[in-house]
């Protein structure tokens, strides 16, 4: 058993926990199968969920490491929320990454400094870990908009193309998502939506 770390790290550990609570109430523009707004909590569950229940058919992807970068890739929406991506203009790496130095400035350093290291890993996809966790972030997206019960002028064409090269990266990813897209395009059309 380890020695308990010294008092200021406790409260520097419960300072973080408390600054990231906010990503429960951070709303995303997915909607549940009730129509309530997901939120990125939620989203960040059902991506790790996926990554483990997959981890069989993923040989070689480091399950623990691929896990860390998902529980903390959307972790800076605690700070300035999520942006839809239709709606993203241009690159906000830098002001999602000076959220989660927000952040992690509450915890100690050399925790802070290893979570940051995986927050750019994410962001560069600099490891297969990384580039998984990016198409099983898409991926987990996509398949909530087909379980939603969205708005009537929700755009699915959009999602048709979206977050592709992520997904497409991975082979499991990219057949999962396949008869995800087959549904997607049925309910474009169901909506009305012209563009298909």
């Amino acid at each position: 058993m380890s020695e308990l770390p010294p008092a200021e790290d406790l409260s520097a550990y419960l300072a973080f926990f408390r600054a990231v609570e906010p990503l429960k109430d951070t709303l995303r523009s997915g909607f549940t199968a009730q129509g309530r707004p997901e939120s990125t909590a939620e989203h960040t569950w059902r991506a790790c969920l996926m990554a483990l229940v997959l981890e069989d058919r993923l040989p070689g992807i480091d399950l623990k490491r691929l896990l860390q970068i998902l529980i903390i890739h959307d972790l800076g929406e605690a700070v300035s929320g999520d942006i839809p991506a239709p709606e993203q203009r241009g690159d906000k790496s830098d002001d999602e990454r000076a959220d989660m130095e927000s952040l992690l400035g509450h915890l100690p350093q050399p925790v802070a400094e290893r979570l940051l290291a995986l927050w750019d890993e994410y962001n560069s996809a600099s490891s297969p870990e990384a580039r998984l966790a990016k198409g099983i972030d898409r991926l987990e997206t996509v398949l909530q908009h087909t379980q939603g019960r969205n708005p009537p002028d929700f755009d699915y064409f959009f999602n048709l193309g979206y977050g592709r090269q992520h997904t497409d990266a991975h082979p499991l990813i990219r057949e999962l998502r396949r008869p995800v897209d087959t549904e997607t395009e049925q309910l474009s059309r169901l909506s009305g939506d012209q563009k298909t």
